[in-house]
């Protein structure tokens, strides 16, 4: 970040969960953490971070999903020498699919619902019971304001998800809410952005995972 950015933000998907291993979806109710597959890419991304120092965080965030703060903690000491804490923040949490859909099979869920949430519509029933996509991205937008009026002129580092990183992407480039393209965002990437003095906001990089290269995966 120069010296005429208003801020820098860094979002790192977490690592592979054990959720998608056994291919239910993992909510906050029900997230048990990384797989020993996504324990290695969190540590892959740590190894990097250190031999490279291309990260210096002010602030070091997390969703409070089990997967994302394990990736945090497991990472966090690779972007700050001050040991910053990691302050768990819920509105970067995944989609809530709400308590009735949280820890169902995909099997279970097509089998109870259909093939699916309608995503296209920002204000369809996406999981019965749980949050709207608007719901959602005002959620991850409120968190997200919030963050940026706290750490002005501060580089972020926020562990979050896909999903999160897809809405976020949507909001400060200013690009449809829903539709128009898709995104496929890598375990334990790097997302960076900056906020430049002209008041738009520079995506730097996308689905930065060069610390994977040769890791077999499943």
């Amino acid at each position: 970040m120069n010296g005429t950015d208003l801020a820098r933000l860094v979002l790192v998907r977490h690592g592979e969960s054990i959720a998608t291993v056994n291919r239910v979806i993992g909510g906050p109710r029900t997230c048990t953490g990384l797989s020993d597959h996504g324990v290695t890419q969190a540590e892959r991304l740590r190894d990097r971070l250190v031999a490279t120092s291309e990260l210096s965080a002010d602030a070091v965030y997390s969703s409070q999903y089990c997967r994302a703060r394990q990736t945090a903690e497991i990472v966090a000491t690779a972007v700050s020498a001050n040991a910053v804490e990691i302050r768990l923040d819920a509105g970067f949490g995944e989609h809530d699919p709400g308590p009735d859909c949280d820890g169902l099979s995909y099997d279970e869920f097509t089998r109870r619902f259909g093939s699916g949430p309608d995503w296209e519509n920002p204000f369809a029933e996406t999981f019965p019971g749980g949050e709207t996509v608007a719901q959602f991205h005002l959620r991850v937008g409120a968190a997200a304001h919030s963050l940026l009026a706290r750490h002005r002129g501060e580089t972020i580092v926020v562990f979050c998800h896909g999903g999160v990183i897809d809405c976020m992407m949507r909001q400060l480039l200013r690009l449809p809410p829903t539709g128009g393209f898709e995104l496929h965002t890598l375990n334990t990437s790097l997302t960076e952005l900056v906020l430049t003095a002209s008041g738009r906001w520079r995506l730097v990089r996308y689905n930065d995972a060069a610390h994977l290269a040769g890791l077999v995966g499943r």
